[in-house]
Parts: structure tokens; C-alpha cells; sequence
């Protein structure tokens, strides 16, 4: 992955330097050069349609695991899409304030998308979302209709649960297809990265390389201010953890998380920290790992950034349902997209054909992705590690409020041992046995003392819920017993 990476940016100077000299001759390159990138983007549209479709379908299906984890799932889930509501939101918002650094590479696509956008309404949004044909969904490609439709049938999956493990068999056999085919199409990334960036150095000059700066320190405030801001209040709203003593323990996995790119890779040293902080493994495990596969606060932040700045340099002012179904499909497909090689590009040209922008696009953002991956790959690990805390602290106080009202009702209904002066809920297997030689009763074995108590604590269970049930139909109402004892006094 790092000589990949190392490739992608000498591909990247190599087109800057000779777009650059040949200016003069861009519709040389337009002709000749710029077809390659072309073919490059074809076989990744071709490839990557199927594969978010199998993916969101897995992504969706998978959350049945949730149920057998109930309430750690569900907090999990409902924590992750506010996190990356908030981080969309953040993203959406802050690029928006920072359009007037971008700079506009041609009016003539403007033209074209605006002609295509100019009645499209927020209700039309909406209605959009819904495939009416499912074969003309995959014929003409509508990303977003693809996604919902895989979204209904993940759930209807889950309902139907082992009645359709074939089927579940076979589109995790399909996924596998699918990601080795784009393995396969991304080992051309390097010198496809040359034949994109190449033609658009040649067209526009290097105006644009001083707003990838610019594009850069924009997506490293928001992650910044996502983690301190919006993390630190999580913590310190639902956990009793401090968000400083959080970063510092968190921090081996920051920096490898940092330096590798790697959410995933990151999962058994992130486990490692959260342990320290306090957090139960069996919480910690499941959390990450979930996280991994849905959580994506930080690709989130860089796509609603990246996508502005190429609408931006295209000319393209996106409108309210624009980015409405930029949002949706930011949120949607981190459930599936997760564990994609080179997954920032593949989810950027399904965002960019979800609000229609040129696909071509990807070429101003794929030499310097490395950076951005960075960043957003310590916001995912950050994420979860703060899920996971949060969990932990819930599933804590839970189980010490079941304790406590357990004992409370086990005071209030059962009695206290005249022999051992204790009261029976307490009494342990050695109490037993010194009960037996005060009382000089019978030997019993350690087997039936255990299983005297066991009989005890029956019959107090047993005595509770009839105690609970007399009081249900009203045999210990104290207005009743009020009114009787004041009858009585009349009389």
C-alpha cells in the first residue's frame, strides 16, 4: 500500500510537470493522453455499481448481529449516524463558508449541470430516492436508487434470517468478486492518476495546485474540530471518562493510525488502549469491529468537502436537494464502504454521479488522497474508541441499577436466618455448613448444601412474585386498609 502510495504521488508530479510544459499543445493531450484516464474510469464505473450494490446488501444484512447483542448494538448504531450526521453536516457547512478560496476551471460544465438541475426540486429529491424499475435502475446507473434498493432488500434479509443463508452465501461470494476485480483495476491508480491530472494541467494551468492546499488545511480543521469538539461532548455527556485522559490513552492508536491509513488495521491496538481507560473487552471487541464496518465520521468530513471544492472548481453551484442527496449518500454508503480498498475514490465517484458532477473530478483529489486519508483515518479510529467508552459506561451503570433494585427486592421479601443472625439472600454455602454443626443437625455433603440453597432461593423468588401479586390485585392497598380500620371505628 505504501509503494502505491509513493507511486500515485510520482505519477502525480510527472503529469503536473509535463501538463505544465505543454500547455501549448492541450489538445494534443486532450486527444491523445486523456482517453487512457478515460478507459481507467470506465472499468471503475463498470466495477463499482455492482459492488457498492453487494456491499450496502451485506452492510444492511449484517446488522442482524445486532439483535443478539441488544442494547450494545442499538447504542452503537444510533451513535455512529448521529456522529456521522454531525460530521456530514460539519463538512457541508464549513466548505460552503470556504467556496471564495476555490478556484472555477470552466462555465461551460456549470451551464450543463445547472440546464440539468434547474427544476429539480427538494420533494423531487425525495421522490428520487425511490427506484420505480429495477433493471433501469442498474441500466442507467442512478447510484442513489441503487443504495436504497440494496438497503430494502438487507432488510427483508434480516427478517427472513436463515431462510435465506444461500442467498446470503452467495452475494458475499459476489462481494468477493467484485473487490478482487477492483484490485485488480486499482493497481493501475499510479499511471492512471497520470493520464487524468495530465490533460487538466495542460487545460487550466497550475492554478488549482495552490486551492489543494487550502482543500487540505479545510478538511484538517474539521477533523480537528469534529474530534474536540464533538467527541469531547459525547464523553463528557455519557461517560465518565475525560476527554483528555481519553486522547492520551488513545494516543499509540492515533499515531498508527495516522501513519498507516488503516482504521481496520488499527482494531487490536485501539482495543489495547480502550482497555486501559477501563472499557470491558467483550464491549470493546464488538464495537470496533462494527465500527470499522460503519462508522466513517472522517471519510465523511472529506467527502462533503471534496465534493463541494470539485463542484466549486466546475462551476457548479449545488442546490438545497443537491446537497440534501449529497448528505444521504455520504451517510448511506459508510455502512457498506468501509472496508473497500482505496475506498475514498470509490465512494467520491459515487457521490459525484449522485449529484451530477463530472466523474472526471476525481482527478484533482486522487494524487494527494494519501494526505487526506491521514486525517480521516484517525477520526474513524477516534470515533470508535469513543462509542466504545460510552457503551461501556451505559452497560456499567445498567447492570449496577439491575443489582441494586435485585437486592433491594430480596430485602424487602425475604427474611433474616434466626440462627445466623443474616438475612437468607447472603447466606453462602459455608454459612450452611456452620448452621449445621450449631443446630448439631445431620452431615450434608457440600452437593446438598447447594442445593438446599438453591431450593431457598426458589422459595423466596417464588414468595416475591406472589407478594407482587397480592399487592397487583390489591390485597395491600393502604387506602383500603385506611378505610377499613375507619369503618370499624364507626361501628
Amino acid at each position: 500500500m505504501f509503494k502505491q502510495n509513493v507511486s500515485i504521488l510520482i505519477s502525480a508530479i510527472l503529469a503536473i510537470a509535463v501538463g505544465y510544459f505543454c500547455q501549448d499543445y492541450s489538445q494534443v493531450i486532450n486527444t491523445y493522453v486523456k482517453p487512457f484516464g478515460t478507459i481507467f474510469l470506465n472499468l471503475l464505473l463498470w466495477m463499482v455499481v455492482p459492488f457498492i450494490f453487494v456491499s450496502i446488501i451485506l452492510g444492511v444484512s449484517s446488522l442482524r448481529d445486532v439483535k443478539s447483542v441488544r442494547s450494545i448494538g442499538v447504542k452503537s448504531i444510533v451513535y455512529f449516524f448521529v456522529t456521522t450526521v454531525l460530521a456530514v453536516l460539519g463538512g457541508i457547512c464549513i466548505a460552503l463558508s470556504c467556496e471564495n478560496f476555490f478556484p472555477k476551471l470552466t462555465y461551460h460544465m456549470a451551464e450543463q449541470v445547472s440546464h440539468e438541475t434547474a427544476n429539480f426540486s427538494f420533494i423531487d429529491a425525495i421522490v428520487n430516492l425511490f427506484p420505480s424499475n429495477f433493471i433501469e435502475v442498474f441500466y442507467k446507473g442512478n447510484m442513489i436508487q441503487i443504495i436504497v434498493a440494496a438497503i430494502f432488500i438487507g432488510i427483508a434479509m434480516i427478517i427472513l434470517g436463515k431462510k435465506v443463508s444461500g442467498l446470503a452465501k452467495f452475494i458475499m461470494d459476489l462481494n468477493l468478486v467484485f473487490s478482487t476485480i477492483l484490485k485488480i483495476i486499482l493497481k493501475a491508480s499510479p499511471i492512471a492518476v497520470f493520464f487524468l491530472l495530465c490533460p487538466i494541467i495542460a487545460e487550466y494551468g497550475t492554478s488549482i495546485l495552490g486551492s489543494l492546499g487550502v482543500v487540505v488545511l479545510i478538511a484538517y480543521v474539521c477533523y480537528i474540530l469534529h474530534a474536540v469538539i464533538i467527541y469531547s461532548l459525547f464523553l463528557i455527556a455519557f461517560s465518565d471518562v475525560k476527554p483528555w485522559e481519553f486522547y492520551k490513552y488513545m494516543f499509540p492508536a492515533i499515531t498508527f493510525a495516522f501513519s498507516s491509513t488503516s482504521s481496520v488495521g488499527t482494531i487490536p491496538l485501539s482495543m489495547q488502549c480502550t482497555r486501559k481507560i477501563g472499557v470491558d473487552n467483550k464491549i470493546s471487541s464488538f464495537v470496533l469491529t462494527m465500527g470499522a464496518t460503519v462508522n466513517m465520521d472522517g471519510t465523511a468530513i472529506f467527502q462533503s468537502i471534496a465534493t463541494i471544492f470539485i463542484a466549486f472548481c466546475y462551476g457548479v453551484d449545488l442546490t438545497a436537494p443537491q446537497l440534501f442527496i449529497l448528505a444521504f449518500t455520504i451517510i448511506i454508503t459508510s455502512i457498506g464502504t468501509a472496508g473497500i480498498p482505496s475506498g475514498g475514490v470509490l465512494m467520491l465517484s459515487i457521490i459525484l454521479t449522485s449529484v451530477g458532477l463530472p466523474i472526471e473530478g476525481i482527478a484533482i483529489i486522487i494524487g494527494i488522497d494519501r494526505i487526506f486519508d491521514m486525517g480521516r483515518s484517525v477520526i474513524n479510529v477516534l470515533g470508535d474508541a469513543t462509542c466504545a467508552v460510552i457503551v461501556d459506561c451505559s452497560e456499567r451503570k445498567k447492570e449496577a441499577e439491575y443489582q441494586e433494585k435485585r437486592e433491594q427486592e430480596l430485602r424487602d421479601n425475604v427474611g433474616v436466618d434466626p440462627t445466623l443472625g443474616k438475612p437468607e439472600y447472603m447466606i453462602t454455602p459455608e454459612d450452611l455448613l456452620k448452621k449445621q454443626k450449631l443446630n448439631a443437625g445431620p452431615k450434608l455433603s457440600p452437593e446438598d448444601i447447594i442445593k438446599q440453597q438453591r431450593e431457598a432461593k426458589l422459595q423466596q423468588e417464588q414468595q416475591a412474585q406472589m407478594a407482587r401479586k397480592e399487592k397487583a390485585d390489591g390485597y395491600y392497598d393502604d387506602d383500603l386498609v385506611i378505610r377499613i380500620d375507619l369503618d370499624d371505628d364507626n361501628k
